[in-house]
């Protein structure tokens, strides 16, 4: 039976011996896994410091574009009111012309019979003229 429990501990110490042998290969593997994740997140860490520094300008190029269309969106809203103000005067002269002509017919409708009667007048007066001469 003493052989027995020497062969137990003989394939014990091999078992951990291959136990301890497989556990150092992982350990090593991932140690050299770890490694390559440190060397990727290196790399990372250099990638998001140049998007960064690039999305820094980018936001300060937009800033002061944004500042220019404002500028000029200003300058626009003072070139619209000045045509609108050019549009008022043209509508207030456009009533002001309808409104003189509105007088001038209801002055010449009210005045048929005077410029007719004138007309005839003035033709009288052209043909004793045109006799006048000729004689």
């Amino acid at each position: 039976m003493e052989i027995l429990g020497y062969l137990a501990a003989i394939i014990a110490a091999v078992a951990f011996a291959v136990l301890v042998v497989y556990l150092v290969k992982v350990l090593k593997e991932t140690r050299r896994t770890m490694s390559h994740v440190a060397d990727t997140l290196e790399g990372l860490e250099k990638q998001m410091e140049g998007i960064t520094v690039e999305t820094t300008a980018l936001l300060n190029k937009t800033n002061k574009l944004a500042e220019d269309i404002n500028d000029k969106s200003t300058r626009l809203n003072t070139l619209v009111d000045g045509v609108k103000d050019i549009g008022d005067s043209v509508k207030n002269f456009t009533q002001s012309i309808r409104t003189v002509s509105e007088s001038v017919s209801t002055v010449a409708e009210e005045n048929k019979e005077t410029t007719a009667q004138a007309v005839k007048w003035s033709t009288v007066f052209m043909e004793l003229f045109n006799r006048n001469k000729n004689k």
